[in-house]
């Protein structure tokens, strides 16, 4: 389980990137400094940014479920599966 300050760093960097602070010039100066990592740095680096990038993901998934934008999907679903209309896998 990650710690709660480790979530809330990563929300805050999520949080500046959605609302703009990242700009064009700013992006661009990552990927160069991407290109110019070491091989174990880099590796680092995608370990990071996965564990990064899946904590976003888990989050805005948390936020559509609360918000209840997946309602009418799960519904759809059950009522499928409920008509039998589903495979085994």
């Amino acid at each position: 389980m990650r710690a709660a300050s480790e979530c809330a760093k990563r929300r805050s960097q999520y949080n500046q990137y959605r609302e703009g602070r990242q700009n064009e010039s700013g992006v661009k100066d990552i990927q160069e400094a991407v290109a110019q990592l070491s091989a174990d740095d880099l590796a680092s680096f995608r370990s990071w940014f996965e564990d990064f990038d899946a904590t976003i993901w888990d989050e805005q998934f948390e936020d559509d479920v609360k918000a209840g934008r997946l309602d009418a999907l799960a519904n759809r679903a059950l009522a499928d599966f409920r008509a039998g209309r589903y495979e085994e896998l």
